[in-house]
């Protein structure tokens, strides 16, 4: 009963510049500690093979360390890997995986998939049909061939592919490249392994998406995963199992506060996540002075908590309450200003009205304090 792992869109050399340095850099190592987790796991599942459906790199052009690294990183598992080139890294005349050969770095183990064809993996029981992208998008279904294509019966018949299965996925994916919905069926494959899909999702009984093993998007599509696929026979149906591989899990948050219990609701559930959340919000509506004390607060906690939380807050007008006001001792000309800021708030200019009025009342509070000194 042969046993496979699959996985695809390990994207390695994507950047995270819209990150601080160091949580990008952080973000970049998970990606290789991704990958050596995932030679684990096919060691404790006692797996026969590696498929990778795509996107091993995110681009032609990385680093030549990156593409080291890569094949370092899968050396745990000496079991042979096949891998795929999808939209990112296809098998172009010249490509990331011709300078990969060239600069040595591909073990004996690995079998690249660079043209159309069959890999038979004898040994293991596998035949593997292989529809590598040559080109970043395509029109046509490259999987249409593996209808005609012919394995011994006594190897399990497995299609390795990166695309868009047309009907069922959402239409924003990162290419077109076309693959019928019943290929499995049509093909009379075994087991259909799919990148493409930065999520886990099965398509029907023996066809599936790996997704991505850890998670680069704010997006809740079940990234985080590798997949572990037992087949008993030929023709009969896989068994396919889900294991996790995401070091860190994003949070995208977008948040109203009206009343306080907003906030307060909003803050429980922040420190509830684990410590190895990134996390994006953007908050809008209305707080208080002393709700936007409490927030900074809690932010400033969570930045030292989490691997990365970023926080726009330029749709959120402060409106202090009367007792915030009373609070300051902001009577006369400065209440006047105030008042002035809040009705600001509502302009073109909001959010310089609401900085301005966060400074003015933390230099009000920090008054107090020293006359209370």
């Amino acid at each position: 009963m042969p046993t496979f792992l699959h996985t695809a869109d390990w994207q390695m050399g994507r950047a995270f510049s819209r990150f601080e340095t160091e949580d990008g850099a952080a973000l970049v190592e998970a990606r290789f500690e991704a990958i050596e987790r995932i030679a684990r796991l096919a060691n404790e599942h006692q797996c026969d093979a590696v498929l990778v459906a795509g996107d091993v790199f995110d681009a032609q052009i990385v680093a030549d360390r990156t593409i080291r690294r890569v094949f370092n990183a899968i050396k745990a598992f000496t079991g042979p890997w096949v891998m795929l080139p999808g939209n990112h890294d296809a098998a172009l005349v010249e490509s990331v995986w011709t300078r990969a050969k060239r600069l040595g770095a591909v073990p004996e183990n690995v079998h690249l998939a660079l043209e159309p064809g069959i890999i038979r993996l004898e040994p293991q029981g596998l035949a593997i049909l292989c529809a590598p992208l040559t080109q970043r998008n395509t029109y046509s279904d490259l999987t249409e061939i593996f209808n005609t294509w012919e394995t011994p019966e006594r190897l399990i018949r497995v299609g390795l592919a990166h695309g868009s299965v047309q009907g069922v996925l959402p239409d924003d994916i990162d290419s077109a490249n076309p693959i019928l919905p019943n290929r499995a069926e049509a093909a009379r494959l075994d087991y259909l392994a799919l990148g493409d899909w930065h999520g886990t999702k099965q398509i029907d009984e023996r066809t599936w998406y790996s997704g991505t093993p850890e998670p680069e998007r704010f997006r809740n599509n079940g990234a985080g995963y590798a997949l572990i696929v037992d087949v008993p026979g030929p023709g009969e149906l896989p068994k396919v199992t889900p294991l996790e591989t995401a070091r860190y899990q994003w949070h995208q948050w977008r948040e109203t506060l009206t009343v306080e219990s907003d906030l307060d609701q909003m803050l429980e559930r922040l420190q509830a996540l684990p410590e190895s959340s990134v996390v994006d919000l953007r908050l809008e509506g209305s707080v208080t002075l002393a709700g936007e004390e409490k927030l900074i607060n809690a932010l400033s906690v969570a930045e030292a908590r989490f691997r990365s939380i970023q926080c726009d807050r330029s749709g959120l007008q402060l409106e202090p309450t009367d007792e915030d006001i009373a609070a300051l001792k902001a009577d006369g000309y400065v209440g006047e200003v105030i008042e002035h800021l809040r009705t600001q708030q509502k302009d073109g200019d909001a959010e310089v009205a609401r900085d301005a009025l966060a400074i003015l009342a933390g230099l009000l509070k920090d008054r107090k304090l020293e006359a209370s000194e």
